[in-house]
């Protein structure tokens, strides 16, 4: 079996991606029709962290838990890496991927996860890094599936990103490029996308169809579909303070009431990585109000992470092209066990 890693949003064919965020959405569905399928049963994920989360960490856990697995929470300080330990990535990579049959990773450096990776039997799963996070792409892929406006295709969809081109930013506009649709980035022209993501993402959207829009004129947030924000400053960003922050950004680039009636559309849905700071990127009255699916957004981290682990952990889905064929028998047998429930 070849082992596969979802280190890179760019990981995985548009093909798989839909696999993926269908397999999460049926997952969803049979849970909260109360069953859970045994399809993580007797497996380990080894969860390295040494930067903090919320959502990340509780969603992957819940994840593991509910399909029959177990997760591990490798803090600082809990296993021989890093600071204070002696032991190196390398070694700890060969260690774990013998004692675990998967591996999440939560660091700053994109370039750790590809050595872990490298080193690793076992799959390994980026949870965030200062340059990507592709389990959130996969999550708000699905979220965007269950939002998809009325009588339009995924490839008609245009989603706006609304400010600074943080890791959030990059796993979207890598998310729009292989699933064909517009991708917008609405942002002062300092803090947009740099020149080689905005390349590597035009290059997979010629091949999609999709789209790739870098602007700083309002003109593009018309008709947008999901409007989509971060943090101007990141949780890990020391470049600049809060207040430098907030005068590139505010008051143009706040997603509020105003910004929102610009997209002309009765029907845009707001979307937020979480966690947002009310009065900042996002005013209190969006982010609480109708238009909001930046909760929904959240809990679909979990639908992501379970999607993912029975993908990299099921032999069949990922061996080859036909995998998507092979894996549809999970697809019949959920079905079925849906139709038979109330």
């Amino acid at each position: 079996m070849t082992k596969r890693d979802f280190i890179d949003s760019c990981n995985f064919s548009q093909v798989e991606m839909q696999y993926m965020a269908e397999l999460g959405l049926k997952l969803k569905a049979a849970i909260e029709h109360g069953y859970y399928p045994p399809l993580l049963k007797g497996k380990s994920l080894g969860m390295i962290f040494d930067q903090s989360s919320t959502r990340t960490r509780c969603s992957a856990e819940a994840a593991m838990t509910e399909l029959g697995g177990h997760a591990l929470y490798l803090a600082p300080g809990q296993i021989q890496l890093g600071e204070g330990g002696h032991e190196g990535l390398a070694d700890t990579s060969r260690a774990l991927g013998d004692l675990l049959d998967i591996i999440g990773v939560r660091t700053a450096s994109q370039e750790d996860v590809e050595e872990i990776a490298q080193n690793s039997r076992v799959p390994v799963v980026n949870f965030m890094t200062d340059d990507d996070h592709p389990t959130q792409a996969l999550g708000d892929l699905i979220t965007i599936k269950e939002y998809l406006p009325e009588g339009k295709k995924l490839s008609e969809v245009k989603l706006v990103f609304v400010g600074d081109a943080t890791q959030i930013a990059v796993s979207a506009i890598y998310l729009c490029a292989q699933m064909g649709m517009q991708f917008v980035q609405y942002g002062p022209k300092s803090k947009q996308m740099p020149k080689k993501i905005v390349e590597k993402a035009q290059e997979i959207a010629d091949k999609t169809g999709g789209t790739i829009t870098l602007s700083e004129d309002e003109a593009v947030l018309k008709n947008a579909d999901f409007i989509y924000t971060d943090v101007w400053y990141g949780l890990y960003d020391q470049e600049l303070n809060k207040d430098e922050y907030m005068k590139i950004f505010y008051p143009k680039y706040q997603v509020n009431d105003e910004l929102i009636a610009k997209t002309e559309n009765p029907n845009v849905k707001f979307m937020h990585c979480l966690p947002a700071n009310r009065g900042e990127e996002v005013s209190a009255s969006v982010l609480e109000g109708e238009k909001s699916i930046a909760w929904e957004q959240a809990a679909n981290k979990k639908a992501a992470m379970r999607a993912v682990f029975v993908y990299l952990l099921n032999a069949n889905f990922a061996t080859d092209a036909d995998s998507i064929k092979i894996a549809s028998r999970y697809q019949n047998e959920l079905q079925e066990i849906l139709e038979q429930r109330p």
